[in-house]
């Protein structure tokens, strides 16, 4: 019977059911695993499920009855990949499943920011339209989406989603080409070209070596004056520090961001400081992915990438 260890469920919203594979096993549960548990907890483990705890080559070393590591999102930074197909272990992710959440989430971004919702929100937590002598007041830059030229990285599925909606929006869409490229290929821009023309860019690009830091000091400043930025790929894609000074100094019109460096962030984070100060700049605690069909979707797909697994590889 093959031992099972979901090592962070709380990966998974509490009201959504987490479906176990069909053929008989032992389920083991954790809420959260830090890194000094991991061997002990899969220490007699076939198979770990996990969203984001880290499995290194040092630590895969000190498991050999692991034989498959099913990740609860896309992104596979938390496994060493290299080490993992040279001790046999496989690792499988689940992608598609965030395909509209994540899009319909960048569009409340925009709508937010260009019409400086959380500013009007935050106003109405004090006296301030009820001490107006106006019927409304214009305190806010107010600005309309369609015609918007939105500057999308990333072509994937979430990128190309976003763009469809937008264009159904009226926006004008491009798409930029990866920064080191050579030659442009048809249905994209130039990078730089996308920075200076785009009133709004958002990232849907993976963390790469190369897009690390893609959107830092220099290239902010290649953003138009009062263009937005937003980010619901991987935080490191941002120079957070950056962004900050380009909204403090009024280069960035508004930021939003589901993302960061570090997740949890550290108190002194600082996105969390600006943001608590700067009504530009949205900041959501990584959910853009987590609709309820979307999170529903992603369990019954590790539960068949278990299930495919054990009857191709195991028999």
């Amino acid at each position: 019977m093959l031992n099972i260890v979901f090592l962070d469920s709380t990966a998974i919203p509490k009201h959504i059911p987490i479906p176990k594979p069909d053929f008989p096993h032992q389920w083991t549960e954790y809420e959260h695993t830090g890194a000094e548990q991991v061997i002990e907890r899969m220490k007699d483990a076939d198979i770990a499920i996990t969203s984001k705890v880290v499995f290194s080559r040092e630590v895969m070393k000190q498991l050999p009855k692991l034989k498959l590591i099913a990740i609860t999102a896309t992104g596979t930074n938390n496994v060493d990949l290299v080490a993992a197909k040279e001790l046999g272990v496989a690792v499988k992710n689940v992608s598609g499943y965030s395909s509209t959440t994540v899009p319909e989430h960048v569009l409340g971004f925009i709508f937010a920011l260009k019409h400086s919702l959380t500013s009007w929100y935050r106003d109405q937590l004090s006296a301030k339209w009820a001490d107006s002598k106006q019927f409304c007041y214009f305190d806010y830059p107010i600005t309309d989406v369609k015609g918007s030229v939105l500057g999308i990285v990333g072509k994937g599925c979430l990128g190309s989603e976003v763009g469809r909606l937008a264009t159904a929006l009226g926006m004008q869409v491009i798409y930029a080409e990866r920064p080191d490229a050579t030659e442009i290929r048809e249905g994209y821009t130039a990078f730089v070209d996308v920075l200076k023309q785009a009133d709004i860019l958002t990232l849907h690009c993976p963390l790469t070596e190369t897009t690390q830091n893609l959107i830092n000091i220099q290239t902010l400043a290649l953003m138009k004056k009062g263009a937005l930025l937003i980010n619901t790929g991987r935080g490191p894609l941002v120079d957070e520090q950056a962004l900050v000074d380009a909204l403090k100094s009024g280069h960035l019109g508004g930021a939003a961001v589901d993302v960061l460096v570090k997740e949890p962030p550290e108190k002194d984070n600082p996105i969390i400081q600006a943001a608590m100060e700067l009504p530009n700049l949205i900041v959501t605690p990584h959910i853009a992915w987590a609709s309820d069909s979307a999170v529903t979707t992603l369990v019954n797909k590790v539960k068949q990438n278990i299930e495919d697994f054990v009857a191709q590889e195991l028999g």
